[in-house]
């Protein structure tokens, strides 16, 4: 594994070590239950250990560290718990969000809407699934910011970390990959429709899936 930093960001140091972190984390390169060891990933940035120190205590306080008694700090695994609370709280978010979407969206972000799925099903050909979870990502802000209520946006937004987790371990089936894309095409519909009963219903619907796929793939762990 290599880690880089972005030096191109104005931003302090230390802000830039936890930035890196925490994109490695959520995209699966520092790898659950995976010890975080401060020289080790020092010598790996370039950096003295006071930076990466204070990133992974932010870290942990954004639940995505936990400090182990035996082990020091490592990266919290992907938990049933986690799991069903995350998404208990993306399902009930985002259904209100389709409802107000399907009241304030404008044509254009329609348009975007099915220009982000036609770009994840390019994704899905090339078997990309980090491509594929990020444009997901984007999907699915379009509509949050369709619905133009700030204080909804933000508490999906500070969500986003903990769901891109799961969303990218779902996405790695390919059977998946071609689901998300029908049910895409489903929410869109029904948005365009400005039929809020059924947005709900296909939002939900989509939500269950992906946590039933990532239960039972746990399962098998």
């Amino acid at each position: 594994m290599k880690l880089e930093l972005d030096m191109n960001e104005y931003l302090p140091l230390r802000d830039v070590v936890f930035k890196t972190l925490r994109e490695a984390i959520i995209k699966g390169d520092l790898a659950p239950n995976e010890r975080l060891m401060e020289i080790k990933l020092a010598n790996m940035l370039g950096v003295s250990r006071t930076p990466v120190r204070e990133a992974i205590r932010k870290l942990e306080l954004e639940g995505l560290v936990i400090m182990n008694a035996r082990r020091g700090a490592v990266v919290a695994p992907i938990t049933k718990e986690d799991l069903i609370d995350v998404l208990d709280i993306r399902r009930a978010m985002e259904r209100l969000g389709v409802e107000l979407a399907c009241q304030k969206i404008t044509k254009e972000e329609i348009a975007l809407l099915k220009k982000k799925n036609t770009e994840i099903e390019k994704a899905v050909e090339e078997n990309d699934a980090q491509k594929i979870a990020d444009l997901d990502v984007e999907f699915h802000e379009i509509i949050n910011n369709s619905t133009k209520n700030k204080r909804l946006i933000n508490i999906i937004n500070g969500l986003k970390e903990h769901i891109y987790r799961y969303r990218l371990e779902y996405i790695k089936d390919i059977k998946v990959k071609e689901k998300i894309i029908e049910d895409h095409k489903r929410i869109i519909e029904a948005i365009e429709s400005n039929d809020p009963k059924r947005a709900k219903k296909e939002i939900k619907n989509h939500i269950d899936v992906q946590e039933k796929f990532i239960l039972d793939h746990l399962d098998d762990k």
